[in-house]
């Protein structure tokens, strides 16, 4: 689930004034694994995995990956708490 106004953006640009010059873009993929909630005015950028079980606060900033089974918040978005996996039987 997505919440309303979240950017997932998988392009970035180089810190290289030069290169910014030239255009240069760099580009990663954003992976978001399975029962991920992101909820509303989240930014995701570039390169970054969001494990399985995941829930991101409203309003957050994510720029490094997030493991499974926690919920992660803030301006730069870190690991909160832990979810318990109650989908594995």
């Amino acid at each position: 689930m997505i919440g309303p106004n979240t950017l997932i953006t998988t392009v970035g640009h180089p810190m290289s004034p030069a290169k910014r010059r030239n255009h240069i873009g760099i580009a990663k993929p954003v992976t978001i694994r399975d029962d991920v909630w992101i909820g509303g005015n989240v930014t995701i950028l570039p390169g970054v995995t969001i494990g399985n079980n995941v829930v991101i606060a409203a309003g957050a900033v994510v720029t490094k990956d997030i493991p499974d089974n926690c919920v992660a918040g803030g301006i730069l978005a870190k690991p909160m708490k832990q979810i318990e996996n109650d989908m594995e039987e």
